[in-house]
């Protein structure tokens, strides 16, 4: 049975005030409890391992019908490493034989990408354009080896973990005849074990220095004379080059600003130090994240005063960022969904986002026990999680789903992670308010004052920062990811005397600092009384925002990703009746 898990909200009923956020007294004590379990859905280690062996037989190019011969994309040079050097690395692989016993027509090949959380792969987009990844590929992790075939038949991942793929994006904006905007993020079916590694942001430039050192990691081709890829894990260092550089080598094939270039290449192996085939979609790092994606370069690699060339993750970082910090209940669409529970019958239910409307309610459950539900992804698992306060005590919990050892089903754990906090004014649970990929959670006590709990990724909070101080002035402070296109978690808060609508940009640090000065992007909003923002909505990669109007009607105001007035598209209605929920989000 699929369960929809909830979305989060505060409480609210006629207008929303601080009242609100305060314990209720009669509230029942009985804590909520998620009814059935999330669907699992990993394919068989048969089924998958098949999948390898067929891309391994097959050796074709990752071309996404696209990347010019010229082009390829493509470790020539280097050294092996041990997957502990680099736990993040993944190895993708596909393969389709076209239901039929002709080999022929079989579409297999390889790339590279990393593991940036435990369900999230970032690879380039001419691995991922055109190909069905849930259908016909399996990532693998955990490893420094490629997979091997035994005396049985059998496949050895050499302590590696095999795993399916849940859904797949690609930036909308790709080119396959320019290669740019080369970017892509699959999200797995069941979360792996290996650490993750970090993008990294939207305003360094440091990292692109020319002259700046970088590391590369992959298992690709490491001759120009030779076909086959490495079967252990290679590493090397590349120097970075200036924009002017590599367009001068390339011309208009480099878009500046979309791409980076690095290493040198002598014009035969040695000497050379560069990506070759197989390494698409692989890591370019510089002072532990990610800066480049391995995207394309010269035939054969080795090309005299050409470089390879990656994609620039600091330019793609706030389009990949709601991809990695997803909040879909449903679990199949990567659209933000919604939670509500009836005001008059205590039970909770999930509306799933169509992009421009929510489809019919499916019913979560008794929620009466619930002063407050948030939606959040705490252990970064994949699975969205209920944090919600329980009315008579102001205790908050946290429910998360636990996958069993097989990695096929699991069951529902409960964890108390904040006592007392019944008078608190607003709890808010936004995504990575830090920069390290671990969600994290705000709280604005009675006083007014703001709180940080950085979150460890696993439920727990580090010592707890403050903020700031004369947030009570807000009767609405809501955020769940990055409003303005930057790849950091942002805050929507609405003012009690004025109605006014301001922004507070995430700055990606902690304390007094982890907020810009805030922007006034509306002007008396006096005719909504509740809001939400959950996330990306419509599907189209930006953060959307939610207002409910005095006759129950809800409204969405689509992400531009402007930090201005002109943050919102004008509003559409989607559904009315919303009236009739106390909690919803």
């Amino acid at each position: 049975m699929r369960v929809g898990l909830p979305l989060g909200a505060a409480a609210v009923a006629a207008a929303v005030t601080a009242a609100l956020m305060t314990a209720s007294a009669g509230a029942a004590t009985a804590l909520p409890k998620p009814s059935g379990s999330p669907v699992v859905s990993q394919p068989s280690q048969a089924t998958l391992e098949k999948r390898i062996a067929g891309a391994e037989a097959t050796d074709s190019p990752a071309t996404s019908g696209s990347s010019p011969s010229a082009m390829s994309p493509g470790i020539v040079g280097g050294n092996e490493t041990t997957i502990s050097s680099a736990p993040w690395m993944a190895q993708l692989w596909y393969f389709d034989d076209k239901g039929t016993t002709d080999t022929s027509d079989d579409v297999g090949f390889f790339c590279g990408g990393s593991v940036v959380a435990p369900t999230k792969i970032l690879t380039a987009a001419h691995c991922v354009k055109g190909y069905s990844w849930s259908k016909y590929g399996t990532v693998v992790t955990g490893t420094d080896q490629l997979p091997t075939t035994d005396s049985g038949g059998g496949t050895d991942l050499h302590g590696g973990q095999a795993t399916g793929v849940l859904r797949q994006w690609n930036h909308p904006s790709y080119s396959a005849t320019t290669i740019d905007n080369d970017i892509a993020v699959l999200t797995l079916d069941v979360p792996v074990s290996a650490t993750p590694i970090r993008m990294t942001t939207s305003g360094d430039t440091a990292s692109y220095t020319g002259g700046t050192s970088a590391t590369v990691y992959g298992w690709g081709r490491t001759s120009s004379t030779s076909d086959d890829i490495s079967q252990t894990l290679k590493t090397d260092t590349l120097t970075l080059h200036a924009d002017s550089t590599c367009s001068g080598v390339y011309g208009s094939d480099f878009i500046a600003g979309h791409m980076v270039c690095a290493g040198t290449q002598s014009g035969s192996d040695t000497g050379t130090q560069a990506t070759c085939n197989g390494d698409s979609g692989g890591p370019l790092v510089v002072g532990g994240r990610i800066v480049g994606v391995v995207s394309w370069g010269v035939k054969d690699c080795v090309e005299k005063g050409y470089y390879s060339v990656f994609s620039k993750v600091s330019t793609y970082v706030g389009a990949a960022y709601p991809q990695i910090d997803d909040t879909n209940l449903s679990n199949t669409d990567g659209k933000a969904d919604l939670f509500v529970r009836s005001s008059a019958t205590k039970t909770g239910y999930e509306k799933d986002s169509t992009g421009s409307s929510f489809g019919a309610r499916i019913s979560l459950g008794d929620w009466s026990g619930a002063n407050l539900v948030l939606q959040a992804d705490l252990n970064r698992d994949g699975y969205q999680d209920f944090v919600y306060r329980v009315g008579s005590t102001g205790d908050v919990y946290w429910d998360h789903f636990v996958l069993n050892s097989a990695r096929t089903d699991g069951s529902w754990a409960t964890t108390k992670i904040f006592s007392g906090w019944g008078t608190r004014q607003r709890i808010v649970v936004p995504g990575d308010l830090t920069g390290d990929y671990k969600p994290d959670v705000l709280s604005v006590d009675s006083g007014g004052a703001m709180w940080l709990y950085p979150g460890n990724g696993n439920g727990t909070f580090g010592s707890r920062v403050e903020v700031g101080t004369g947030w009570g002035q807000y009767n609405s402070v809501r955020g769940h990811g990055d409003l303005t296109g930057d790849g950091k978690a942002d805050l929507l808060a609405r003012q009690s005397s004025t109605g006014d609508l301001y922004l507070y940009k995430g700055t990606g640090k902690s304390g007094s600092g982890a907020f810009s000065a805030r922007i006034k992007v509306r002007s008396a909003w006096t005719g909504y009384n509740a809001f939400d923002a959950v996330g990306d909505v419509s599907g189209d990669g930006k953060a959307d925002f939610l207002a409910r109007g005095s006759d129950g009607t809800l409204y969405l105001y689509k992400g531009t990703g402007k930090a201005t007035s002109e943050i919102f598209a004008t509003r559409i209605s989607v559904g009315t009746g919303f009236q009739a929920y106390d909690i919803w989000g």
